[in-house]
């Protein structure tokens, strides 16, 4: 047996051991800059909404353009894309310090710079992702995957206790300035770094036909949409603790900025320890059994921390919360990251930052509007509830298993020759595939056929249909439309994948003889 690649395998590879540990201190400083603007919001209001939503702030615009991102990071450059908006984030970091310092930051306005960051990162968490793949080998990704949790979660351990202590002795303005300058690193690692070029012969997408396209995929995937189904329905109810936790350290423990600091540590500090044993966990379960594990711990420390006022119980109860948080959201992360090709895999990415911020923005939201209305208790105890529901949905909606199926790029389609010579982007095309069938494997066939239906309206189709031949007896008519001659062509030489391969060979199995392909081109 092959043993399994360390858990620190990919920091062996310097490209990436450089851009990781400038991320991690790019996180830091997000995780200060989230601390300084929550505790100045605790001095300036008595309003629990209003501290929730920092996080909704920050969040929203994942929501908001997360697939333009991913489509820009499938389009352009990835490098150049990230470092033009670290030198953005710089930007804003610096107005919000200089503002902050100057005693000119009321809520609305930090607010809205709170939103421009988020906005930035919206930008840059589609392309970071989709380069992890180009940067580590296949059989590392799951470890990449659980070493970008652990930055996460190091810096959810660092920065609110660097955080508290600095705005307790020196105010928030420093921590911003702080978090400045750690955009400004990660902007000249990405410009000292130098990838090897890539060179490809297909010109890039455009922009509105790439965000079409991604949409496309993920809504006729399975396997996205049970990834994004699982990771909705542990965020939902699991944000009510990062958007309550302020308020149980300053209302319920009468703690200062320096103990929610250490209320946020020992979440990192259980995710850390997380990221180290899931290698471990991950060989003994499947994910839908890690799932369940996590879904049931966070439950408990959601009622814990509704229920107990022991500020050594609630510390105790948030190391294991930092566990199941990054058994879920590595394991989904990183089944996303080996399941989708790369073709799209800056949009997929960027659906599932969109569902992930989403939810916790919505949640966040509804949680502190609750915790205004009924108070903490009750909050946390609904969300408690709401999490315990959704772990028993996996009986019914587990986590598909993708171990078997070949997700390397595949191009076996052969060349169309037409008389005419299309214009990339004229259409609609309706391509029309004739499949002679024996009647006794008619209905295997049709069955066969649904598995080809979806590789077609993932990789360009917008609709699609099986017919039977009106005329010739025993044939069957594939049709199906793609909105432009180009986006026919990318299926031909870079959208398809092994397991799209393997579908259509099941079902010409069953056919009796090679199919005949037409391409008819608008006359409008």
């Amino acid at each position: 047996m092959t043993a399994a690649p360390s858990a620190w395998a990919p920091l062996r590879i310097a490209a990436y051991r450089n851009l990781w540990l400038a991320l991690l201190a790019s996180n830091i400083g997000t995780w200060m800059q989230t601390v300084g603007a929550q505790w100045l919001l605790v001095e300036q209001s008595g309003s629990d909404t209003l501290v929730a939503i920092v996080q909704t702030a920050s969040t929203l615009p994942i929501v908001l353009l997360a697939l333009p991102s991913g489509a820009l990071a499938d389009t352009l450059d990835r490098r150049r894309l990230l470092i033009a908006v670290q030198s953005f984030l710089v930007a804003v970091g610096l107005l919000l310090t200089s503002l902050t310092l100057t005693g000119h930051m009321p809520p609305a306005l930090l607010l809205t710079l709170t939103f421009a960051l988020g906005a930035g990162q919206a930008l840059t968490a589609p392309a970071w992702q989709a380069l992890i793949p180009d940067l580590v080998p296949r059989p590392q990704l799951a470890n990449a995957s659980a070493l970008g949790a652990i930055s996460m979660n190091l810096a959810r351990a660092v920065g609110p206790a660097v955080a508290g202590v600095l705005i307790a002795r020196t105010g928030a303005g420093v921590v911003f300035a702080l978090n400045a300058a750690t955009f400004a690193l990660f902007t000249f690692v990405l410009w000292r770094w130098r990838p090897p070029l890539v060179t490809t012969a297909a010109a890039p997408e455009r922009f509105a036909a790439a965000v079409r396209a991604g949409g496309r995929y993920v809504r006729h995937s399975p396997v996205v949409r049970r990834i994004l189904l699982r990771a909705t329905l542990f965020l939902v109810p699991g944000s009510a603790l990062w958007a309550l936790l302020p308020l149980i350290a300053g209302r319920r423990l009468g703690l200062g900025s320096g103990g929610y600091g250490v209320l946020l540590a020992a979440v990192g500090v259980g995710a850390v320890a997380g990221a180290l044993l899931l290698p471990r966990m991950r060989a003994r379960w499947s994910v839908t059994r890690l799932l369940l594990v996590a879904g049931i711990l966070f439950t408990a420390v959601l009622a814990v921390l509704g229920l107990v006022r022991s500020e050594a119980a609630v510390v105790l109860a948030l190391l294991p919360a930092g566990v199941a948080w990054v058994m879920v959201l590595s394991s989904v992360n990183a089944a996303m990251q080996l399941f989708l090709p790369n073709w799209v895999r800056a949009r997929g990415l960027a659906v599932y930052q969109m569902v992930f911020a989403g939810a916790q923005a919505a949640g966040a939201l509804a949680w502190g509007a609750l915790s205004d209305t009924l108070g903490l208790v009750a909050a946390h105890l609904a969300a408690a509830v709401l999490m315990a529901a959704g772990v028993l949905t996996l009986r019914w909606w587990p986590m598909l298993d993708t171990a078997g199926m070949n997700r390397e790029p595949a191009s076996y389609w052969p060349e169309p020759h037409l008389e005419l010579d299309p214009d990339d982007h004229e259409g609609p095309v309706l391509v029309t595939v004739t499949y002679p069938v024996r009647p006794e494997n008619e209905r295997e066939f049709a069955d066969a056929m649904r598995a080809v239906r979806r590789s077609r309206l993932r990789t360009g189709a917008v609709q699609w249909g099986l017919f039977r031949h009106g005329e010739e007896p025993g044939c069957f008519v594939e049709a199906y439309l793609v909105p432009t001659w180009d986006e026919h062509e990318r299926q031909h030489t870079g959208r398809l994948t092994g397991a799209d391969r393997e579908a259509e060979e099941r079902a010409l199995a069953l056919a009796d003889g090679p199919p005949r392909a037409s391409h008819l081109l608008s006359a409008e």
